[in-house]
């Protein structure tokens, strides 16, 4: 309800004034220069070829908000009217910046092109809702000049980041994946999966009570999820290991191990003894063959040896547990 009455309050495209279009013009182009500069910002240590191509995106926005101020300038004054996309209604938005960074150099790239088409769609619209020659040219100029960025972006990706620098940035960018996520999930997913099985299989064949197992089960689970979760966190901070927020790690590392173990402990929900054993027991063969595929997809280790290291070391475990 509140979000519709605020939609309500905004104006419509149509009713805005030539000099709002052009204060939403400068307003636009100001943002989309900022988030260019913390586009580049934000790369320029890791991808140092693609942040000098978002730094001189930047530039020509720069130039484009002086060319619309010099225009308003000229038609309304040097008071320009404060009037932002947020203020306009159905008027795209820009995500927020903290949003955007996480997803890699590949998601703030498409991110960049979509901005550059969404501007050149904005300046046509203007374009048709002004009569005055010098903005209706000024407009239609910007429009020509964001469809020609699209193109151009191409140009200037080749000409900053080359083949080898952009299989270096890719390369950089997959192993950061794989120190931030899939290591401490694969260790969380490992230790979830196979240190569970004792207890959880020592319970169900001590007591044949597929509740009393449940709920070891779910203790044991949340329990080393809770453990594993704080023991990342607290072992390395990331700094000198490059491998990523720990608070991030932290948490993917408790995730994995709860569900690690939650797999062969849910199978107790079943009331037929036998039969949620004979399930549980599958689902560990499920987890261990996902532990071993994502050996071999991520950490590059053969399947004879990841097979040999994971299934006889469940095996082992789950014959204790027995």
């Amino acid at each position: 309800m509140f979000s519709r009455f605020l939609n309500f309050s905004k104006k419509r495209f149509d009713q805005l004034s030539e000099q709002e279009i052009l204060a939403l013009a400068i307003s636009s182009e100001e943002d989309d220069g900022r988030i260019y500069r913390t586009y580049a910002d934000g790369l320029r240590e890791t991808f140092p070829d693609t942040a000098r191509l978002f730094d001189e995106m930047a530039e020509e926005e720069d130039e484009h908000r002086k060319w619309l101020i010099d225009l308003h300038k000229e038609r309304f004054g040097d008071t320009i009217p404060l009037i932002r996309r947020e203020h306009v209604r159905g008027f795209y938005n820009r995500k927020p910046d903290w949003l955007v960074k996480p997803f890699g150099v590949d998601h703030v790239r498409k991110q960049a092109s979509e901005m550059e088409a969404q501007a050149h769609r904005f300046y046509l619209a203007a374009a048709k809702r002004t009569s005055d020659a010098s903005v209706r040219k000024l407009l239609g100029d910007l429009a020509a000049a964001e469809a020609g960025h699209m193109i151009a972006a191409k140009d200037w990706q080749k000409k900053h980041v080359s083949e080898v620098a952009e299989a270096a940035e890719a390369e950089r960018e997959q192993r950061q994946f794989v120190l931030t996520y899939v290591q401490p999930g694969l260790a969380g997913l490992i230790d979830g999966s196979i240190s569970t099985l004792a207890p959880i299989f020592a319970t169900a064949f001590a007591t044949q009570d597929t509740w009393t197992t449940l709920l070891v089960g779910l203790a044991a689970s949340v329990g080393a999820g809770i453990s594993m979760g704080f023991t990342e966190v607290a072992s390395d901070d990331g700094v000198i290991s490059g491998r990523g927020s720990p608070i991030i790690r932290g948490i993917v590392t408790g995730v994995m191990t709860t569900i690690g173990g939650l797999g062969h402990a849910l199978p107790y929900l079943i009331p037929d003894f036998w039969l949620a054993t004979w399930v549980a027991i599958a689902v560990v063969f499920l987890e261990l063959f996902v532990i071993t595929w994502i050996q071999n997809r991520y950490m590059e280790t053969p399947w004879i040896k990841a097979s040999l290291q994971i299934i006889l070391g469940g095996i082992l475990v789950l014959g204790a547990g027995i």
